[in-house]
């Protein structure tokens, strides 16, 4: 059987970091939301008996790994174990359209997208809540790309409450040349003190009572505030300047989204970042996470 699955990206609308577990974890508190930006997933365990590895994998773009570190053989492996099935070889093939390293799960939802394509061709009938627990065990993120929609991560980011949706927009991403090191936004964070509130907590509010002005006003991440990137800074100033509602970086970035009331208005945007950025995205927030198509 062969499958296709498109995998959306995902930005985070608030990111707060609550502080360093025992473990070495983060807890976090912060609300993601799916868009449509896709990478289109292919599963197939119709595969030549001269294939050597469990998972062969393909990609159309340059850079991102096909041996066994690509998160997508490691979603492979924790579903046969989960279900403990005897491992098939399979391949899987990646059309890349979300850029990488950008804090927008392009990795995770690749992973979310072979779990969920793994559970139709071997017909498991494993729920969101058990594929999610697979997920979880890959990386933080992976569950959220299962469900998708909008919803409250808290933990280490795996446990996951559906609250209420984004209301209509559109969403500008664009994903400057800049590297942001997760491990140094982390150090930064933790040397900080605790500012003793939530931003998370005010952001939801504005999500329940549909007010996309009022969730503008508190997007925000941790991630950012610490580093204070100028090239970051730079962007979010363009973006409001041109008309975005609000705008912020996602994840652990450096990939920076604005949210605008009309797409004429983001695409607009885009036209005149364009003369400084490739790597711009006109998209929309989902209420899923990866489908089967």
């Amino acid at each position: 059987m062969q499958l296709k699955v498109l995998a959306p990206a995902k930005i985070n609308l608030s990111l707060d970091i609550k502080g360093k577990r025992d473990d070495g974890y983060h807890d976090v508190a912060m609300v993601m939301q799916t868009v449509s930006l896709y990478d289109t997933v292919t599963v197939s365990d119709e595969v030549p008996d001269s294939q050597e590895t469990l998972v062969a994998v393909t990609c159309d773009v340059e850079g991102i790994p096909t041996d066994d570190s690509n998160i997508v053989c490691k979603a492979a492996k924790a579903f046969y174990k989960y279900c403990e099935l005897t491992e098939k070889k399979i391949s899987v093939d990646i059309q890349k359209n979300i850029p990488s390293q950008a804090g927008l799960a392009g990795g995770s939802t690749d992973a979310a997208a072979v779990i969920l394509a793994l559970n139709r061709i071997f017909d498991t009938k494993l729920t969101d809540k058990q594929m999610c627990e697979i997920g979880a065990t890959v990386g933080a993120d992976v569950p959220f790309c299962i469900v998708g929609g909008t919803q409250l991560a808290s933990g280490i980011g795996t446990t996951l409450e559906k609250i209420a949706s984004l209301t209509k927009c559109s969403v500008l991403i664009c994903k400057p040349d800049v590297s942001v090191s997760t491990a140094q936004a982390y150090a930064k964070a933790d040397s900080k003190p605790s500012k003793g509130f939530l931003v998370t907590d005010e952001l939801v509010k504005h999500l329940f009572r549909r007010s996309l002005r009022g969730v503008c006003e508190c997007l925000y991440n941790e991630f950012e505030a610490v580093m204070q990137i100028p090239e970051i800074q730079d962007i979010k100033l363009t973006m409001v300047k041109n008309k975005a509602l609000g705008a912020c970086m996602s994840g652990s970035g450096s990939a920076v989204f604005g949210i605008f009331l009309e797409e004429k208005k983001a695409l607009k945007c885009k036209e005149k970042m364009s003369e400084d950025f490739d790597k711009l995205y006109v998209c929309a927030p989902i209420k899923h996470g990866c489908k089967i198509v």
